[in-house]
């Protein structure tokens, strides 16, 4: 089960040292083996930088949500509220993270995607076709915050939706960095109804043996399976897809080995209950877990925002419950003292129209809001506006380059550090040359 280390527990007494060791050194190397595994095991990851992010697939509302316009046209049927930032309201459906924006969280009200479509905006509005392949958030975040000798998954995404989910790729960085996608099964629908549903999943498949299979005998494969390797490896030193692809099974038995990180049973029930029964509430308490544990990127997908039709109804449903299960994630990590090193991102692909169509919806809108949570992050900011009714941005537009340089800063990555693609050799910085972070929002 995991908990709260206090900082005593790394330190260990010169008597049980010494003890340890021998009277001294004489025991050898004993001595330094314990500290570096107390070391490795609690100090070094919590002092290591993570982010999570909970992407809102399918284009949420901002009217909805983190930027309101109660009375106008545009506004729809939703009050808004006060927060415990003076001057700033959000929605009525938020109660509890209005309470709580003065603490640790900043809000960007001005983020233009430039996008009016479901495609991922995971690669921060690069092509998603053509000879050089961008890496999506997820895996320049892991490239650079991951340690590489871990046995801990680097990067891990979440779905909850059996719909687009916009499944991220490492691109030129190699299958090494690629997310370990968590994707809903499915469920028959159930006659008059002719859509499947999803079917939860925490964990991903392959964590554990086939019960035919011993453990021995899964070892003996995977020496098997590395002799043939170095074989077909020998002409083939420069070729970054054989030793991507070298480096992601050998990871494999460290991945089982860590297989307890997605199992929800190992938390107290009272904890489970605080997060409460749904599956976004599940998976964010896993997401959790693994951040704790050390993972750098975690991303949670809540979907499906796309209200075309019934835009009320479905986010009355919906944003409460994000409303309850972020206040409950960072209250957690607040606690647990990991929201110093961990970032908490949300935000979507796109927003939705102020405008209100004929079937009480809203349609694909390229202007939304974004929240910024954590470490390194101004607590109680609120950059940017938008007009009377919503429908442009007046003040502090935010590019999704910008966003991604903000979010980088935040965690200790240079946003302008090149990579050389596998692919021409060419230098490919993280964000965009010339690009700046979005300033006001970070500590």
């Amino acid at each position: 089960m995991s908990r709260t280390h206090r900082p005593e527990e790394y330190v260990l007494s010169r008597r049980s040292f010494l003890s340890t060791t021998g009277l001294g050194f004489a025991g050898g190397l004993g001595g330094l083996s314990l500290l570096k595994s107390f070391a490795l095991a609690g100090a070094i990851p919590r002092e290591q930088k993570r982010v999570l992010v909970i992407f809102l697939n399918g284009g949420a509302s901002q009217l909805e949500t983190w930027d309101p316009k109660p009375g106008r046209p545009t506004g729809g049927p939703f009050l808004s509220i006060p927060t415990s930032v003076p001057g700033y309201r959000i929605s009525e459906l938020m109660p509890k993270m209005a309470l709580r924006i003065h603490k640790h969280t900043a809000v960007i009200r001005s983020l233009d995607t430039k996008n009016g479509d479901h495609v991922s905006v995971m690669e921060g509005g690069k092509p998603a076709s053509g000879v050089l392949r961008y890496p999506g958030l997820g895996a320049m975040v892991a490239h650079e915050l991951a340690n590489p000798d871990s046995q801990l998954p680097y990067h891990v995404m979440f779905s909850d939706y059996i719909g687009q989910s916009y499944y991220e790729t490492a691109g030129f960085l190699g299958s090494r960095w690629d997310p370990i996608n968590i994707k809903p099964g499915t469920v028959a629908a159930v006659p008059p109804f002719t859509i499947p549903h999803s079917a939860l999943k925490l964990a991903p498949d392959g964590l554990t043996l086939p019960h035919e299979l011993r453990d021995a005998e899964h070892f003996e494969r995977g020496e098997l399976r590395e002799l043939l390797s170095r074989q077909f490896a020998k002409g083939r030193e420069h070729d970054s897809t054989v030793s991507s692809f070298n480096s992601s099974y050998s990871r494999v038995r460290g991945l089982m080995g860590n297989a307890h990180l997605f199992d929800i049973e190992r938390e107290p029930q009272k904890v489970r209950d605080r997060y409460g029964p749904t599956s976004f509430g599940k998976q964010a308490l896993i997401a959790r877990r693994l951040i704790e544990a050390g993972v750098p990127y975690v991303r949670v997908n809540r979907g499906w925002w796309d209200t075309h039709g019934q835009n009320f109804e479905a986010h009355h449903e919906m944003v409460p419950e994000l409303d309850h299960v972020l206040s409950v994630l960072l209250d957690e990590l607040e606690e647990r003292d990991l929201l110093r090193n961990t970032l908490v991102v949300t935000f979507s692909e796109m927003g939705r129209t102020p405008h209100i169509n004929g079937n009480q919806g809203r349609d694909h809108f390229p202007r939304t809001s974004a929240t910024l949570s954590g470490c390194g992050i101004k607590p109680g900011v609120i950059h940017g506006a938008t007009d009377e009714n919503g429908n442009d941005i007046v003040e502090g537009r935010v590019s999704m380059q910008q966003f991604f340089a903000t979010i980088f800063k935040a965690v200790g990555i240079n946003h302008q550090k090149e990579n050389i693609s596998a692919a021409d050799g060419r230098p490919v910085p993280l964000t965009d040359y010339g690009t700046e972070p979005v300033k006001e929002v970070l500590a």
